[in-house]
């Protein structure tokens, strides 16, 4: 099994600057937009498995759950960076994961409906508790201010940067993520492989309330 992370020599400036410049890079939006960042393949055929595994990979990236699992991770690492550092899924069918520039900050909303979701950029004092999609009486504040969280999607990071006139401790500060974004792309490939080896895909039929309109007797 491939596996992306490396050690780096942080007493040497050559060192680091090898890694970072010698470091797989991928676009952060299109090819046209001339932006890229640091980043790592994982297309699942590009990750050295066995073959029982990729076939049974290419059947749960059809399901949400398997997904829900990558995430997590991928969240827990922007949460680890307060969100300054994201990481998020980038190229043709998600095949690259790419370290991207971000921020944290608050979105404004002040209440919420639990029932179905809605967000409100009132509080329950100025227009009461009733949600305007479900129309029900649900409608709660946020105990603690909403944030929002963004990606600078088109922005790109140490692109072109020959890195020599770093200080020491802000090279060894850029290598040390760099790493840990590395360490990132070894745990979603560990834990895919996990979810290969413990988990089957089965199908199961679901039945979604439609709403129409009929006729009633009056």
């Amino acid at each position: 099994m491939k596996t992306f992370t490396k050690t780096i020599n942080k007493r040497s400036r050559k060192a680091m600057i090898f890694y970072l410049k010698n470091h797989f890079r991928y676009n952060t939006m299109n090819g046209w937009n001339n932006s890229s960042s640091y980043a790592c393949n994982l297309k699942i055929y590009n990750l050295g498995l066995e073959n029982k595994t990729v076939d049974k990979l290419y059947e749960l990236i059809q399901t949400e759950e398997f997904f829900d699992r990558i995430h997590n991770l991928i969240y827990e690492f922007g949460a680890d960076h307060d969100f300054q550092w994201q990481a998020n899924f980038n190229g043709r069918g998600g095949g690259y994961i790419v370290l991207y520039q971000g921020e944290r900050k608050p979105s404004g909303y002040k209440s919420y409906c639990p029932k179905c979701g809605q967000k409100n950029y009132r509080s329950i004092a100025e227009t009461g508790n009733i949600c305007g999609r479900c129309d029900q009486a649900e409608r709660k504040d946020f105990s603690q201010t909403h944030m929002s969280t963004h990606i600078f999607s088109g922005r790109s990071t140490d692109q072109n940067e020959d890195f020599e006139d770093w200080d020491m401790d802000y090279l060894r500060s850029r290598v040390g993520l760099v790493q840990e974004f590395d360490a990132l792309a070894d745990a979603i490939v560990a834990e895919a492989v996990y979810m290969a080896e413990n988990y089957d895909v089965q199908e199961e039929t679901i039945y979604l309330p439609q709403t129409r309109k009929v006729m009633a007797f009056i």
